[in-house]
């Protein structure tokens, strides 16, 4: 699942359980407010430490998308090199 989605689906749960809280509030106003406050700022929270999870992932992944890289660039130097020399002696053994 992409954390696209993933985010909206918080965000979606997040507003639909703060909506259903007010409706169904059986406390005062000022009680129901805290108590909203209290689990938007939890909820926040705890979408802040999943989403430092998704970017940490996808920073591991870049890198290790980078290292493969130049890898593959430093074989491609290599073999490159190899058939340029290969070229040279051919050459000169013509000459």
């Amino acid at each position: 699942m992409s954390s696209g989605k993933v985010l909206l689906g918080v965000l979606a749960g997040v507003a639909t359980g703060a909506v259903l809280g007010i409706l169904f509030a059986p406390d005062k106003g000022s009680s129901t407010r805290k108590k909203i406050s209290k689990k938007s700022n939890a909820y926040a929270e705890e979408l802040g430490v999943k989403f430092d999870k998704v970017m940490e992932s996808i920073s591991d992944k870049f890198e290790s998308v980078r290292a493969d890289a130049v890898s593959l660039v430093e074989k491609g130097k290599s073999r490159l090199e190899g058939a340029e020399a290969e070229l040279n002696e051919a050459a000169n053994r013509k000459n």
